[in-house]
């Protein structure tokens, strides 16, 4: 098998490989390092490379298979880390200026499991400033590139992840999601994204970003097995964190058998007037279609939301949480932060108690309505963003000819199920005629990561996308 094969092999096969002792886990991390000095120059997929450290991990990962030491799911597995999370004797940027040169003591939660799994940390993946935009750009370097088209941003915050997994850096990564971080990424790039239900992976209480109420980490990879096979290391209840879920997750990777016969399912191409390019909504409704032939009922609810008051609401949460912890740095460090940053942190301090509360009183009624809606459905399908891929820091002020507000009229479909805390992945769902990737939106009821991982296996057996290969890979 030559590299390429190798690179692309899904991760579930690498680790049967390294365990079998048919792959070495040297040959693997060296494989990938060796694509990314290659590569990722076009694309910015990471912030930081751990050659060495890698290497040496590897090499103790080979030592251990051929004792015939016990070993762990991950085992040999190179994961790279969205730079967002504190990674041990690795540099933590958090796509800041400000922590440009922080090498933090300790890991994250998460990160502290993916090592205890076996896995290999071979870098920091690109993301925007403490992951506060849609895209992926910050003041550390050139911005992160889509490998389908290097003019076009590969969405944000999780974007290196995705990129990284896309163009074969990487068979499979860790990223986070609070407002379509995960998502986003997955649909731009053309890879299976899941953000799991809030608390299904717990972090650790701290900042930065506050008490993070809308953000959860989750697995990017190529297919959903993978996803699966990474999920299943992150999650587990961690009671120092009033979020977590304290029950023991399900069998995620048995979770992918079962089929979707007799599912209930909710299209719902635009929640109601979201404006959606006419591709975008054609590529849904055909998964839609697919669902429907494989023996899902398909139902189109009057699912109508006010796009506006969606928006404001998530905002002032989203910016308040920031500004509850990063805040200060406006006095301390305003010149070091993106524009953009700095803008969230400027306008929270000028919100009013009422503001927030009024915000709060709305996510609390989106959750009841989304509670309703599922009590009849299992599952419902959106778009992913309601377009393609665009160019970086051309922000759409229109969508299909409806003028809309750049920053956030292209995810509306995500950030509201980080306010309802539901479990939602984006699903490649085919491409754009500028052979751009578009995402089906599949989301489940609190708490179901596996309907969601169901229906995403039998829209991937009905229409395989592994094979695609964006251009820069």
């Amino acid at each position: 098998m030559n590299d390429v094969d190798l690179a692309f092999t899904p991760a579930w096969q690498l680790r049967e490989w390294i365990g079998e002792q048919k792959l070495s886990p040297v040959e693997l991390v060296s494989t990938y390092l060796g694509r990314i000095e290659s590569l990722d120059p076009q694309l910015n997929a990471f912030l930081t490379v751990c050659g060495d450290e890698a290497l040496a991990a590897a090499k103790i990962a080979e030592e251990q298979v051929m004792r015939g030491e016990a070993l762990g799911a991950l085992h040999g597995i190179p994961v790279p880390i969205k730079d967002l999370h504190r990674t041990a004797g690795i540099r933590t940027t958090r796509g800041s200026l400000i922590f440009k040169d922080d090498v933090p003591d300790t890991d994250d939660l998460v990160v502290a499991r993916i090592r205890d799994a076996g896995a290999i940390i071979i870098g920091k993946t690109n993301t925007s400033e403490f992951g506060h935009r849609g895209t992926t750009e910050n003041l550390l370097g050139e911005p992160c590139r889509n490998p389908w088209d290097t003019t076009r941003t590969p969405g944000g915050s999780s974007g290196g992840a995705a990129v990284a997994v896309a163009s074969g850096l990487s068979p499979i990564a860790e990223g986070s999601d609070g407002g379509g971080s995960i998502r986003v990424p997955a649909s731009f790039c053309g890879v299976y994204g899941l953000k799991p239900t809030r608390g299904r992976v717990p972090g650790n209480y701290n900042g930065p970003g506050g008490w993070n109420v809308f953000s959860q980490t989750g697995p990017l990879s190529r297919a959903v097995r993978d996803a699966a096979f990474l999920l299943s290391a992150m999650a587990a209840p961690y009671p120092d964190n009033p979020m977590s879920i304290l029950e023991d997750p399900p069998d995620f990777q048995a979770s992918l058998q079962g089929g979707v016969k007799g599912l209930k399912v909710a299209l719902v191409p635009t929640l109601g007037g979201m404006a959606v390019e006419p591709e975008v909504q054609s590529a849904v409704e055909a998964s839609a279609k697919l669902l429907a032939s494989m023996g899902a009922e398909v139902d189109e609810p009057d699912v109508a939301l006010d796009g506006m008051l969606l928006r404001e609401s998530f905002r002032t949460i989203f910016i308040s949480d920031y500004s509850a912890s990063l805040g200060w740095m406006l006095d301390a460090h305003a010149d070091e932060l993106m524009p953009s940053m700095r803008a969230f942190l400027e306008d929270a301090s000028r919100w009013t108690v009422a503001d927030l509360a009024r915000s709060l009183r709305e996510m609390e009624r989106l959750k009841g309505r989304m509670r309703d809606l599922f009590s009849t459905y299992d599952v419902l399908l959106t778009p992913t963003a309601a377009v393609p891929a665009f160019p970086i820091e051309g922000w759409p002020d229109t969508i299909n000819g409806v003028a809309v507000d750049p920053r956030w009229a292209f995810t509306p479909f995500c950030y509201l199920f980080n306010m309802t805390g539901q479990p939602a992945a984006s699903v490649p769902a085919g491409f754009s005629s500028d052979g751009l990737p578009i995402g089906t939106h599949v989301v489940g009821r609190f708490g179901e990561e596996a309907t969601v991982l169901r229906v995403s296996a039998a829209l991937e057996e009905a229409q395989p996308w592994a094979g695609n290969r964006p251009l820069v890979s």
